[in-house]
């Protein structure tokens, strides 16, 4: 077998691999002795017809067969001759097939970039320092509190914070629109739900009214047919309710999980607990998000489309779940590709593939390997937030998809473990407030 590999540009490869003729015409004769064996043919008993008919009635489905074969068995043996590893599956092209001469073919694939690590000691990381307050305590107490809130009818105007029951109906050049129409529609002022001028069109009216507000959509709007576009929205609101909050009482401890002998003081301590908690982590991923996005910056790799578009599958899969939208009634999975489309989610697939090479170089150059008590350590601390722990961490133990995942992530904390001790972090005093904001998004990888 007679091997040749290419590199026509970036990561792309070719190998071109010849397999004599002597080797195809003995894998069709081998394929047409095994029909041979089961072949029905008119007046001949099974397995019994001459190999001249088998040959003309089988020949050519047997070369195909066989030349499929072939290539399924040589292109590793090819690859290792080579001494290349691809990255993804490759794109098979038969140049030359016919009988009685050489197969030849030539796999089209992407490798592995080759990576150099460097600036890993050059790593400017900020730690904050947060601390909780008494402040932050209250305002956790109030949202739990919120939570349980009832509603009752008010008889005055509308204000920030009260909840409207409304009908509206949204037109430009008055022709409504698509998606501007609501009936019995619930919105809490102030919270979002709607764009901001309808809902502070709002404000200062009482039930019952009819109204028309204005309504001015972003530039930056979901639908580009209404970008910047101003329309009117007839309002008919039908009731306003204002929020009573329930008292701490020994049954909204007990809703907490709260000893109702420990008063308000015991469900301030464990908000105090849960806030630390929740500090700690947002601690940690700013500090894993700093490592990540640096390390990356310092590193600009190419990296193998084949690899990207394996990812992109998995982004879609995770949006589609956030949003809730594989659960809506009558959702089709191929309705996916329209609703979000593979190509928002490449500048993503390649940061992540990008992150996933450079990480598997550091656990490599650094020599990390996978610290058990670590995973072990994980699943106790997933487990401690149900009821029945036990339960829970058996139920891991029996997901070997599930122990792969916190495998990988316990593999990932390690790696960033190690590059955090080649560093001294700044300290950064902030507020939990600013601590507990999204994240800016990160640069995105390379992809030349």
């Amino acid at each position: 077998m007679e091997v040749q590999l290419e590199a026509p540009g970036g990561l792309r490869r070719e190998l071109r691999v010849r397999v004599p003729a002597e080797q195809v015409s003995k894998a069709v004769d081998e394929r047409l002795k095994r029909m041979a064996s089961r072949a029905k043919v008119p007046g001949f008993r099974p397995g019994k017809a001459p190999m001249k008919v088998i040959q003309q009635q089988y020949g050519d489905s047997a070369r195909l067969d066989a030349v499929s074969d072939l290539v399924n068995q040589t292109y590793p043996e090819a690859l290792s001759q080579a001494g290349v590893a691809p990255a993804g599956q490759p794109r098979i092209d038969i140049t030359a097939e016919t009988a009685g001469e050489a197969l030849e073919y030539v796999a089209h694939f992407e490798v592995y970039p080759e990576i150099t690590l460097q600036g890993l000691d050059a790593m400017k990381i900020e730690k904050p320092e947060v601390e909780v307050t008494e402040a932050d305590v209250d305002r956790l107490v109030d949202n739990l509190r919120k939570a349980r809130r009832g509603f009752e009818v008010v008889e005055r105007a509308a204000a920030d914070g009260d909840t409207v029951t409304v009908d509206f109906v949204g037109k430009i050049d008055g022709e409504a629109f698509g998606g501007s129409e609501g009936k019995d529609v619930r919105l809490e002022i102030g919270q979002g739900q709607f764009l901001p001028d309808l809902e502070a069109g709002m404000v200062g009216k009482s039930a019952p009214s009819d109204f028309v507000v204005d309504v001015t959509f972003p530039g930056d709007y979901r639908r580009e047919d209404l970008q910047g576009k101003t329309a009117q929205f007839e309002v008919s609101l039908k009731k306003v309710e204002a929020a009573t909050l329930p008292e701490i009482d020994a049954e909204f401890l007990k809703g907490h999980n709260v000893d109702p002998d420990a008063g308000v003081d015991g469900l301030r301590s464990k908000c105090r607990q849960a806030l630390e908690k929740e500090r700690d982590k947002a601690v940690r991923n700013r500090l894993k998000q700093q490592v990540m996005d640096q390390l990356l910056a310092a590193n600009p790799i190419e990296v193998p489309t084949a690899l990207v578009e394996q990812e992109t599958p998995r982004l879609q899969q995770e949006a589609a779940s956030r949003m809730g939208l594989q659960n809506q009634k009558g959702f089709k999975p191929e309705q996916l590709d329209q609703m979000l489309p593979a190509q928002i989610f490449t500048p993503q697939a390649q940061r992540r593939v990008a992150l996933g090479l450079l990480v598997g170089e550091v656990m490599k150059s650094e020599k990390i390997e996978l610290d058990s008590s670590r995973v072990d350590t994980e699943i106790a601390n997933i487990a401690a937030d149900y009821e029945h722990p036990e339960q829970v961490r058996q139920y891991y133990q029996s997901r070997p998809d599930l122990l792969q995942g916190l495998r990988a992530m316990v593999l990932e904390e390690q790696v960033v473990d190690t590059l955090l001790d080649k560093v001294t972090p700044a300290a950064v005093t902030m507020t939990l407030d600013a601590l507990l904001q999204p994240p800016q998004p990160p640069a995105q990888a390379s992809a030349e």
